[in-house]
């Protein structure tokens, strides 16, 4: 492919180095990672308004510079997200990538879109046709949603919550009682948690863990390949 270009949406602010360092070994060294945020241009202020209605209305991210926690409305955000990955294709991005696990319905359109709560599902799917799923979520009041959007029949789901950017003793708590529920593959749900966290979870869990951002950059990178 001749664009060796990567249009990223972050459902929060850029600039996100964390995220493009997380993604580039996955992508290959010769593709240009664009990264934007679905929440440029406002102000702290404006984005706190933004905030959840609801718990499936809640979205979980970490703000420039100093990775500020903030929650978020879903609803507010899919919005801003479709208009940025609009300009992506209108400026000839061929494939782009939201940096965010939940379901986007209204996301897509020209162009080719990774979704990653698409590609986790898909991986869930061919890995695990029935068992118990181990999910870990950033917040408590998003654990009971997350498990709805994972079951299926045959399938058993079990959340945790893991703060992203935890220290290691909080990351160590949450990998053990997630182990202790004997989960057949882990999944670490959303799109701030890195390679670092997941290399800490390994040592608790006995399960297969599968990293978002890693999974997510892997199908972005084959398709840019």
């Amino acid at each position: 492919m001749a664009n060796k270009r990567l249009g990223v949406v972050v459902i929060g602010q850029s600039p996100r180095p964390d995220v493009v360092a997380e993604m580039r070994p996955f992508v290959g060294g010769d593709v240009e990672i664009d990264l934007r945020g679905a929440l440029d241009g406002l102000t702290r202020a404006q984005v706190a308004e933004l905030w959840p209605t609801e718990g499936p209305d809640t979205l979980f991210t970490r703000l420039p510079p100093n990775g500020e926690n903030v929650k978020l409305s879903k609803h507010a955000v899919e919005a801003r997200a479709k208009q940025v990955i609009e300009r992506f294709v209108g400026a000839g991005t061929t494939v782009t990538m939201l940096c965010c696990t939940g379901k986007f319905p209204t996301l897509g359109g020209s162009g080719v879109v990774v979704l990653p709560s698409a590609v986790l599902s898909g991986l869930v799917n061919g890995l695990l046709a029935k068992g118990r799923l181990g999910v870990l979520v950033p917040l408590p009041e998003q654990a009971a949603e997350l498990s709805r959007k994972w079951l299926r029949p045959g399938l058993e789901v079990v959340a945790e919550p893991l703060l992203p950017g935890a220290a290691d003793a909080a990351i160590d708590a949450a990998a053990r009682r997630i182990d202790a529920q004997a989960p057949d593959l882990v999944v670490m749900d959303c799109m701030s948690y890195d390679q670092a966290m997941k290399n800490r979870v390994r040592r608790s869990v006995r399960a297969p863990v599968i990293l978002a951002v890693a999974a997510a950059a892997r199908v972005a990178g084959e398709l840019l390949a």
